[in-house]
């Protein structure tokens, strides 16, 4: 199948533009490169760099490439730039997949895979957190996706999209042969910034409250690696092809991980301390965040390679050993 993968030569695009090659398809690159990495992504992989709000070069790109199904990465995702600049937020992650998805449907592209996320919930009061768990972001952020997955469910009635949506917990980890990984600037992801404080590349790790109601005190999330949230949204490809299909997903590990845990994890793959200091909360950071994966388990037949988050630290450390400054600044 002909993919086109908004966003493919960002950190979980990129990942998933290999898991397509290595399951038959043939993906194609659309990234303006703001964020994204030209060389994250194989050179026999056609990228082309157009802004999503450019509709014509958009649907010349899809009926060029004769792409029968688009997956889109391309959102920002720092939850604080998003409260402090909800503007930004919303024309990039709201006003530019619309544009996308009219582009789609006025070339006849009526398959949809959309990367969300567990900011669409919020704080929920239970865990592990369910498909039916009810939807009340508290940042624009996790608003943003909340709006696109609305529309999304308003084009499936009304023009027949295919669409599936994949909340996802925490994305982690790195491509097991340590040639693609997280290059992200700011960095704020706890695993890269634990391996750089301890291979003395960054400072001490700030750890955000530690008088949490969590058995060490500290934040508990769910962190999955990359390479499974990718063969995930693979797996999904059958299920699209019933006109009007309305999928939504939870990805996650459903095993809770503290940042202390994190940190031991580190220092046992890395072999090396990681400094680390306390600091108060951080404004609406709920105790622990947590998947219940079960629907995709059952429907997609969904296996999680790297169940712990040992296995998920040691790619990320390999990536690091061999890229210790990203992508050296290549785009």
């Amino acid at each position: 199948m002909n993919v086109l993968v908004v966003g493919g030569a960002g950190y979980i695009g990129s990942h998933c533009v290999r898991q397509l090659i290595a399951a038959g398809h043939r993906p194609v690159v659309l990234d303006n490169l703001v964020l994204g990495h030209r060389a994250a992504v194989a050179a026999d992989v056609p990228v082309y760099t157009v802004n999503l709000g450019n509709e014509s070069e958009v649907g010349k790109v899809l009926r060029k490439e004769k792409i029968e199904l688009v997956m889109h990465f391309a959102a920002y995702a720092y939850v604080g730039e998003s409260v402090a600049d909800p503007m930004k937020y919303y024309f990039n992650n709201v006003a530019a997949p619309l544009h996308l998805l009219r582009c789609m449907l006025g070339s006849g592209v009526k398959k949809f895979v959309f990367s969300s996320s567990c900011a669409t919930y919020g704080s929920p009061a239970q865990m592990p957190i369910t498909e039916d768990t009810p939807q009340a972001p508290i940042n624009p952020y996790g608003q943003t996706k909340l709006d696109v997955e609305n529309a999304l469910r308003a084009f499936a009635a009304a023009y027949g999209l295919s669409f599936a949506v994949f909340r996802y917990f925490n994305a982690a980890g790195a491509a097991e042969d340590g040639t693609i990984g997280a290059d992200h600037t700011p960095q704020t992801r706890v695993i890269p910034l634990a391996i750089d404080a301890a291979a003395g590349r960054g400072p001490p790790l700030q750890i955000f409250g530690n008088d949490y109601p969590t058995p060490d005190g500290t934040c508990r999330r769910d962190y999955v690696h990359v390479d499974d949230l990718s063969r995930a949204h693979i797996a999904v490809f059958e299920q699209l092809s019933t006109p009007g299909a309305a999928l939504l997903y939870n990805l996650g590990t459903g095993t809770p991980t503290s940042v202390l845990e994190v940190i031991r994890a580190v220092e046992k793959v890395t072999g090396k301390p990681v400094p680390h200091t306390f600091a108060p909360r951080r404004a609406g950071d709920p105790p622990e965040l947590y998947a219940d994966s079960t629907k995709a388990r059952r429907e997609l037949g969904w296996q999680i390679k790297f169940p712990d988050i040992e296995s998920i630290v040691a790619t990320a450390w390999k990536w690091h050993e061999v890229h210790p400054h990203g992508f050296g600044g290549r785009k």
